[in-house]
């Protein structure tokens, strides 16, 4: 038996999140460029740069969202809604390349950091911090079940340490003449930008070769399916990310004593949702006393 919600609802708020964050970053970008072209700010100019790399990373989530929101058809039965794994792996590769490239261009100034106007810089940058942190809330709910949310959220927020750091060392060269401040806090707001990107890399690497999501525990599943009325061995366990906030399983169980099979799998699929949040059950019920199947691909059964 098979069982999955509609998520239609919760596609359509995630396209018009990404929408939203793309549009008002590509118009930040565009206002930051303008000011480092009027007043000749590096600083400003290479973070618009940087800017400009995070809005191709929402859009690539953005698209991924869209491309979730498809129907299955004959020749893609779950949709595209792996779209939505893939693009939070680019978008990782993106956070960290631009944190190196940030890095490199921070090291290169410490020799003969310029003498940039620090209010543009100051202005520009509050106003980036206000942009990024407002547009990364737009992805706060469910990022933590939702690859490509939490994928934006933290780019956002890590855009926000950017502009954050720009205030500062905007303030340091105004007050106290520190230009060295400028390509310092680039080089710890890189490193930072590059530890939360690594995970995330690393993490969507997994779900897109069919990992069990992080927040799910294999040997709790398999624990609390042998414990189910009737469930004698449960074999062919498998848990992977179909997209976004979707989570398949499919196993195979063995029940031989009871015929209403019909209430039992409503009752444990319903379980499998509420308990671990698996929301895409395929179970299939056998009435022998053990396994007829080749089981070697079977977890240990504890």
């Amino acid at each position: 038996m098979h069982h999955h919600p509609p998520h239609r609802g919760h596609r359509t708020g995630s396209e018009r999140a990404f929408a939203l964050a793309t549009l008002v970053n590509l118009a930040y970008t565009v206002l930051e460029a303008f000011y480092g072209f009027l007043t000749g700010s590096l600083a400003l100019l290479s973070d618009a740069m940087h800017n400009l790399g995070d809005v191709l990373g929402l859009a690539l989530a953005w698209g991924a969202a869209r491309l979730a929101s498809r129907l299955p058809t004959a020749s893609h039965t779950y949709g595209w809604r792996r779209a939505t794994l893939l693009a939070p792996l680019a978008n990782a590769l993106l956070l960290t390349g631009f944190s190196g490239a940030l890095a490199w261009e921070a090291v290169r100034r410490f020799d003969a950091p310029p003498e940039i106007p620090a209010w543009p810089v100051i202005w520009v940058a509050a106003i980036g911090v206000a942009v990024n942190v407002g547009t990364a809330l737009l992805f706060h709910a469910n990022r933590k079940q939702d690859l490509n949310r939490r994928g934006a959220y933290l780019h956002l927020m890590a855009d926000a340490g950017v502009s954050v750091a720009a205030v500062l060392a905007g303030l340091g060269m105004y007050y106290r003449g520190w230009y060295l401040l400028d390509p310092l806090l680039a080089v710890l707001v890189a490193t930072v930008v590059a530890i939360a990107g690594w995970k995330l890399l690393l993490e969507s690497f997994r779900q897109v070769m069919d990992a069990v999501p992080a927040h799910i525990d294999h040997a709790a599943v398999l624990s609390w399916l042998a414990q189910q009325p009737g469930v004698s061995q449960v074999h062919h366990l498998h848990i992977w990310a179909i997209g976004s906030g979707e989570v398949a399983l499919t196993a195979h169980l063995i029940r031989p004593d009871d015929p209403d099979h019909d209430a039992f799998l409503d009752s444990t699929l319903s379980g499998l949702e509420s308990r671990f949040g698996i929301n895409h059950g395929t179970l299939q019920i056998e009435t022998g006393s053990q396994c007829g199947h080749d089981c070697r691909d079977t977890a240990p059964h504890h």
